[in-house]
């Protein structure tokens, strides 16, 4: 139940809630036992490191992985741009002549700004477009692959903006095809829909804890150990994580990172089954409320708890969530907020500015209500409303009879 005066929360694509369950598997880490994993030569060391071990292997067995090709990272930002520029960097020291690196148009920022970066040591970047529903066109990419050689293909497994699922298996079988590397983001994915590195024939995948009901500032990247996929580490240490990243490792997050990844691997079906119910709740109210309410990328498979809605009538999202303070909703990624810009991926889907300022992010999760979703409705189509009304000039009086 909602309690008196708590925000609704529907921004679960930006983060999501530790798990109560998660957070009881950290606390022992931070109130008892606190020693350093790589402090193995007393008996509080070793039971850190074999916690960390245990977490590794939960994390491992969610994407279909062995417990040894997981590597611990701060999050998906870190694990992508070690993933896109550590495969770079080590394939160029080893003299490749494979220097084009391909990405979509829609890809997180942290993604498209490591491959833009890669230009400036000499590889040549390619961003390909999307289709109007936010999927790749295989045949372009199998295009893109023929026409010169690729060194690494990186492509989202879901969108965090619009929550369409890839086709990932088929963009993994078309990059082995022409010799490439395959990265995906699965930030988004993990927990929301089924991932297997060997069935989507992937080389390195990007995972974040607190898109999965974990913890912040823990994360992981999947590293193929056969056949063997080699990176240069982005800094030095004191060479944990197999020399890859190296640096004193959570042990209190990581274990929350397993724990989550362990709840997902049991829950996930539960999950998504129980979140889509909300979700069509959710819209059919919101429908009911705002006429001519239209849902972007509707034709492609999305996970269970996304929807970007483009609200009609010349409002911006912005103003209906100033005018539904209670609803925490928005826009697109967490990591562009402050921009004043549209989304790059809803531009990116060719939607027109005025559409595009015009739409909510809408996240619904694990923790979310029938009741939040309930109220969640009402009030922003009251906020919509409001707006329709303010922008007609309308006294406030008259926008308040509106609803």
């Amino acid at each position: 139940m909602t309690r008196p005066n708590r925000p609704i929360y529907l921004d679960n694509h930006a983060t999501t809630p530790v798990d109560p369950r998660v957070l009881a598997a950290m606390r022992p880490w931070w109130e008892q036992n606190f020693a350093n994993p790589g402090s193995v030569e007393h008996a509080m060391g070793r039971a850190a490191e074999e916690a960390v071990e245990d977490a590794r292997g939960h994390v491992a067995a969610l994407v279909g992985a062995e417990p040894s090709e997981i590597l611990f990272t701060s999050g998906a930002t870190e694990s992508n741009n070690l993933a896109i520029k550590g495969a770079a960097r080590f394939a160029k020291a080893q003299g490749t002549d494979r220097l084009r690196v391909v990405t979509l148009a829609t890809e997180h920022k942290c993604v498209l700004e490591s491959v833009k970066d890669l230009a400036a040591e000499g590889f040549e970047p390619v961003v390909l477009p999307v289709r109007p529903d936010g999927l790749l066109d295989l045949d372009l990419l199998e295009a893109t692959l023929a026409a010169a050689p690729t060194l690494l293909v990186s492509v989202m497994a879901v969108n965090n903006e619009i929550g369409v699922v890839q086709d990932l298996a088929a963009v993994g079988a078309i990059a082995k095809r022409h010799g490439a590397l395959f990265h995906t983001d699965a930030a988004q994915a993990a927990g929301r829909v089924p991932l297997d590195v060997g069935a989507i024939r992937a080389d390195l995948m990007s995972l974040s804890g607190h898109k999965l009901y974990g913890p912040k500032g823990i994360g992981a990247l999947y590293l193929r150990r056969r056949p063997r996929v080699r990176l240069a580490p982005l800094f030095s240490g004191g060479g944990q994580e197999r020399g890859l990243r190296s640096g004193t490792l959570p042990a209190p997050l990581i274990v929350g990172l397993g724990e989550a990844c362990r709840i997902a691997a049991g829950e996930a079906p539960l999950d998504a089954g129980r979140i889509a119910g909300q979700r069509d709740r959710f819209l059919a109210a919101l429908r009911a409320e705002v006429p001519g309410l239209d849902l972007n990328a509707a034709g492609a498979p999305r996970v269970a708890g996304n929807l970007s809605l483009a609200f009609p009538g010349g409002v911006t999202a912005q103003e209906i969530m100033q005018a539904a303070p209670a609803v925490c909703v928005s826009t697109g990624s967490a990591c562009s907020s402050a921009e004043v810009e549209p989304s790059h991926v809803l531009k990116a889907l060719g939607l027109p500015e005025a559409r595009a300022r015009a739409t909510l992010r809408i996240g619904i999760g694990r923790f979310t209500s029938p009741a939040e979703v309930d109220l969640a409705a009402a009030a922003l189509g009251a906020a919509w409303r409001r707006a329709i009304a303010q922008r007609m000039g309308a006294p406030a009086g008259m926008a308040g009879a509106a609803e």
